[in-house]
């Protein structure tokens, strides 16, 4: 298999207006999925993610830029790639009186696959014993894993998904995450458009952060989320109190208030030297600790403020 799987370099998609300049939905995006990835692709709801997949899939052509899937970028080579690819948009489309089987079934005939391809993907999300269900009588969740299957018909090389745990309760969340894990577990590459933080965090193993259509921020999550320590602190008395004074200790980073505590960034000062400060200015912390950032904490500190990124979840 190929080290780079999708590649896009300064992608743009400009949607055209009667009157004025037209909306610019995704703007000079360069990213780069490698094979084995879990790639979390994040972002406020209208932010480029489903236009940016649209492109990717054919269904959307750019008006500026270029993409390689699997190394090709020819229209020949990109329609020989996306015979790799398994993908679903946000609303799956099903017939709504077929059952979950014969739903599967009319994606395997136009993919060419068999009987025993539909009985393993129905195992994978847990529908086997509800193959007979129609669709129209599937929960949100049973849909969603529907959907799920559908991408797998053919065994594809690359799973691309478009906020596939979108509306769920978190039981519901939890099943579409074991199976993401399950598929990534069969050495799938997964591209994986979601505006909810902590199934990003949970999930993937990479991400790229946009707004606006515009990247932020690509690396690991691992990255992300250690690139400072965060230390948790409290103590009696005024919480406004500590937080101000947690801030002016020597590179804090912003400092906040979450269940009783401050949380700051510390940069690479240790607890000691921050309870020696407090102490100085006499404060005395009930509770110091160090914190794993958490992927909400490093989007806060990459964009400055959690304001319009949607559904923070």
């Amino acid at each position: 298999m190929e080290d780079v799987i999708i590649e896009t370099e300064g992608l743009s998609k400009r949607y055209a207006a009667l009157r004025g300049a037209g909306t610019l939905a995704v703007d000079e995006l360069s990213v780069q999925v490698e094979a084995g990835q879990v790639y979390g692709f994040l972002g406020p709801n209208g932010s480029g993610k489903t236009t940016t997949i649209g492109m990717l899939l054919g269904i959307i052509n750019p008006t500026g830029g270029s993409f390689r899937l699997f190394g090709g970028e020819t229209p020949a080579e990109l329609h020989a790639a996306r015979q790799r690819i398994g993908a679903t948009l946000e609303y799956p489309n099903f017939y709504p009186y077929l059952s979950c089987r014969d739903n599967l079934r009319v994606v395997a005939r136009v993919k060419g696959s068999d009987e025993a391809d539909i009985a393993e993907v129905l195992e994978i999300v847990g529908l086997a014993s509800r193959r007979k269900t129609k669709f129209k009588a599937c929960s949100l969740g049973m849909k969603q894993r529907l959907a799920l299957a559908a991408t797998m018909i053919g065994d594809p090389e690359l799973i691309i998904l478009d906020e596939p745990a979108n509306g769920l309760d978190p039981a519901g969340q939890r099943e579409i995450r074991d199976i993401i894990r399950e598929l990534a577990g069969r050495g799938k590459t997964i591209f994986l458009s979601s505006h909810m933080l902590h199934e990003v965090e949970r999930t993937c193993t990479h991400v790229a952060i946009i707004e606006t259509g515009r990247l932020v921020r690509e690396g690991s999550v691992d990255e992300l989320t250690s690139a400072r320590t965060v230390a948790a602190v409290a103590a009696d008395g005024d919480i406004e109190r500590l937080r101000q004074t947690v801030s002016e200790f020597d590179g804090a980073g912003h400092a906040r208030v979450e269940d009783g505590r401050v949380l700051v960034q510390i940069g690479g000062a240790g607890l000691s030297e921050l309870n020696r400060f407090l102490a100085g200015r006499g404060i005395y912390a009930s509770h110091l600790s160090l914190e794993r950032q958490s992927l909400e904490d490093a989007f806060m500190e990459i964009t400055g403020t959690p304001e319009g990124f949607g559904e923070i979840q």
